[in-house]
């Protein structure tokens, strides 16, 4: 599996607790809060996107059955969306201050 270096950027420009919208693929138009960022792979898992089922044995402390388990989505797949809007933008860095902080590219409010 190829690692992050060969991507152009190392900086991903989402983080885990983001609020996303999908652009491209089976789940296009679908939004949902990133649980979890998988940087080596370049890719995400988003709540209620790309959901797949998975059978699983019981166990001594769980019973068995079909569970629905949210699958990883590639980054290039999912955009931010903008704090002022609700629709997906590009994000960009400036400093404010002496802190560097991620801005939304559409209405350029920072994104907390």
């Amino acid at each position: 599996m190829k690692s992050i270096t060969s991507h152009k950027t190392a900086k991903l420009h989402i983080k885990k607790g983001d609020t996303v919208i999908v652009i491209s693929g089976a789940n296009k138009g679908a939004t949902g809060e990133v649980q979890k960022v998988i940087p080596s792979k370049y890719r995400a898992i988003v709540e209620g996107v790309n959901v797949a089922k998975k059978h699983t044995k019981p166990t001594a402390d769980e019973p068995g059955g079909i569970n629905e388990v949210e699958q990883p989505i590639h980054l290039s797949n999912l955009q931010l969306v903008d704090p002022k809007t609700g629709k997906g933008t590009r994000v960009g860095r400036k400093l404010d201050g002496d802190k560097l902080v991620r801005y939304s590219k559409k209405s350029g409010e920072i994104i907390r």
